[in-house]
């Protein structure tokens, strides 16, 4: 039998360290690519081989891998300078995402699982409604439009060569380590604050690392999971002030919360250039996992409340 071997790019990033640990425990040999130097120490001997590559274009070290698992990508810029941001993520995003596909597919292997983002899907869902992964894409944003175009590269890329393409759209993704707005919100409660949303009744489903993990590697073998797109979840939407009450408990720092007009929060965040995350906080983004529980017999192996304990017991 062949042995299983995978390689990681983005390997040092959020998701990648958490995935590296898993492939190895399910018996991968993982060839971990990352920009930057990799960890001091390996305590995973032979299983692991770190590589420090700039681009695509540098030692990908492709012969007999079995796999890919394509994570690296040009993500949200806070403090966006490029004056054409689009054609930025457009070079990392699309066109680095299909060469390295096409060199795979030349190397011999079988399997490129590509971490997509929901933000293909939209921005945001009416209430009571959920995006599928049989909705027509309609990405707002520089972001959500390249991976959308990285998407159709791909699946083009499977009809050229017979690489079988897995594609899997996450939201909002915490754990160990997390940052952006996510730590920005527990940062919110870590000082205590009082923050004015007790009164939403959005509903927004997110996911745990853990669980986004363990999604890629069943996808890296499973035979139904070929040239297949999923959306990923725990599979439990939460509204805004009870994610910050989880979260909270987990924290050991109970949420002050307190009612306040959603008008009111859209008004002013609008007269401080805040709408846009007034808008993740208070809006709706729910996802229908259905399809990917019943093609891969999948369910969330960690519930939220677990999940965000994990955030907290590694700090």
């Amino acid at each position: 039998m062949r042995k299983q071997h995978v390689l990681v790019t983005g390997a040092n990033g959020f998701v990648g360290s958490a995935l590296i640990p898993l492939l190895i425990e399910n018996d991968w040999d993982v060839t971990a690519h990352s920009r930057r130097a990799p960890p001091i120490g390996n305590e995973f001997g032979k299983k692991l081989t770190w590589c420090r590559v700039a681009n695509v274009d540098g030692d990908l070290q492709l012969s007999g891998c079995n796999a890919v698992v394509h994570l690296a990508a040009r993500v949200h810029v806070m403090q966006e300078r490029s004056v054409d941001p689009l054609a930025e993520f457009r070079q990392v995003n699309v066109a680095a995402t299909e060469l390295l596909a096409r060199l795979a597919a030349e190397a011999g292997v079988k399997r490129f699982v590509y971490l997509s983002s929901i933000k293909v899907n939209g921005e945001e869902t009416r209430p009571g409604q959920s995006f599928s992964a049989y909705d027509e894409p309609s990405p707002e944003d520089a972001y959500g439009i390249s991976k959308h175009e990285a998407e159709i590269a791909l699946r083009r890329v499977a009809q050229d060569t017979g690489l079988e393409v897995v594609i899997i759209r996450p939201p909002l993704v915490y754990g160990p380590g997390v940052k952006g707005n996510f730590r920005t919100m527990l940062n919110w409660l870590q000082r205590g604050l009082p923050l004015p949303l007790a009164s939403l009744q959005n509903r927004r489903s997110l996911v745990g690392v853990g669980n986004l993990c363990d999604l890629i590697q069943i996808c890296l073998s499973h035979p139904g999971a070929a040239n297949q797109t999923f959306l990923v979840s725990d599979d439990h939407d939460l509204s805004t002030p009870e994610l910050l009450r989880l979260a909270g408990l987990a924290m050991g720092r109970p949420a002050r919360l307190w009612p306040f007009p959603l008008s009111w929060l859209h008004l002013g965040s609008s007269a401080i250039g805040k709408r846009n995350v007034v808008r993740r906080l208070c809006g709706n983004l729910q996802v229908d996992i259905s399809k990917t529980k019943s093609i891969l017999n999948w369910v969330p192996p960690v519930d939220v409340e677990t999940g965000l304990r994990r955030v907290f017991d590694n700090r």
